[in-house]
């Protein structure tokens, strides 16, 4: 059943949540003006005042190597200019979205489809800590409920509430994120889609958006043109580009770090296509224990990028 596999599949999270309510200043404020919005959040981590200027970005859990690219990149380089990057924690598009501002030390906040304590999918526990630490990971329901398939469309009302704008990269005919692209239409949002293969059943979706009259979104100057004057000013300012700069200076010097002969041997196996760890371990002669430490140092290192099933893919050049 449907409801006891993802149930199995959920981690519970030790970290400390805080409840929140439409009262208190720390509740997002573009949130609060919905008339259906939550009564309460169950937060961990910290939200901003600088959180107002968010933008969205959202897509497939199946994503295409180059549907993680763009959407890491994109929000890395809006996060770079003081765009704080919302999405779902979900696999795919959303975790790379949110990696994307974590590496250039920008805020991310991952709204959940279950309890704030409850991860989901497991493999996103470190993440969710990482998120927590530099952002906040929140939800509307309750602390220990499990992530139910009927929670998440009402989950996506928040990201699309939250955010000035929503960008969806990569979505099948019947994504979610194209609920969250609805919904952020309805409340007057903007709504940007990254243009995919045509015959990418993975882009069908995000190109159905742009021909029923959603925005281009070819990189992140598209999304910055279309926010209101008040937050463009904010991202285009001399001291926003100054922290672009110097936090692209700072991750390009952290993608130095020396990865070691194994996670040299490692990467040489792998490319655009995803890999499965198994193939990897066989590949290599090195053992599941070295395989798997080297995997995670590319991870850190911003060389490979893992997604669903154990599969992993190389990221960049060189």
């Amino acid at each position: 059943m449907i409801h006891e596999r993802i149930h199995d599949e959920t981690a519970r999270e030790d970290g400390s949540t805080r409840a929140i309510t439409r009262a208190d200043a720390e509740y997002p404020p573009r949130l609060a003006e919905v008339p259906d919005a939550p009564a309460t959040l169950h937060v961990r981590g910290r939200l901003r005042d600088e959180d107002a200027l968010a933008v969205a970005i959202v897509g497939s859990r199946r994503a295409t190597p180059y549907g993680l690219e763009v959407a890491e990149t994109l929000a890395a380089d809006l996060a770079a200019r003081g765009v704080t990057i919302v999405s779902g924690l979900a696999r795919g598009i959303d975790s790379a979205a949110h990696r994307g501002a974590l590496r250039v030390g920008g805020r991310t906040l991952a709204v959940l489809g279950s309890g704030a304590d409850v991860v989901y999918p497991p493999e996103n526990r470190r993440l969710a800590d990482e998120i927590a630490g530099r952002g906040a990971v929140l939800s509307q329901f309750a602390p220990g409920t499990p992530p139910l398939p009927q929670n998440f469309p009402i989950r996506n009302q928040v990201i699309a509430a939250m955010s000035l704008s929503v960008v969806v990269v990569e979505a099948a005919e019947r994504s979610g994120s194209l609920i969250t692209a609805r919904l952020a239409a309805e409340l007057g949002r903007d709504v940007l889609a990254v243009p995919g293969r045509i015959t990418a059943p993975e882009s069908r979706g995000a190109n159905r958006l742009i021909q029923d009259g959603a925005h281009v979104a070819m990189g992140w100057e598209d999304v910055v043109a279309l926010l209101p004057d008040r937050w463009k000013a904010c991202v285009l300012s001399d001291r926003t580009l100054a922290a672009d700069r110097a936090a692209k200076s700072e991750a390009g010097a952290s993608n130095t770090v020396q990865i070691g002969a194994a996670g040299g041997q490692v990467l040489a196996l792998l490319g655009e296509d995803p890999v499965d760890i198994d193939h990897v371990i066989e590949r290599s002669g090195l053992g599941a224990g070295r395989v798997s430490a080297a995997l995670l140092d590319l991870e850190l290192a911003g060389r490979v990028r893992q997604i669903e099933g154990k599969r992993f893919v190389r990221i960049g050049r060189g």
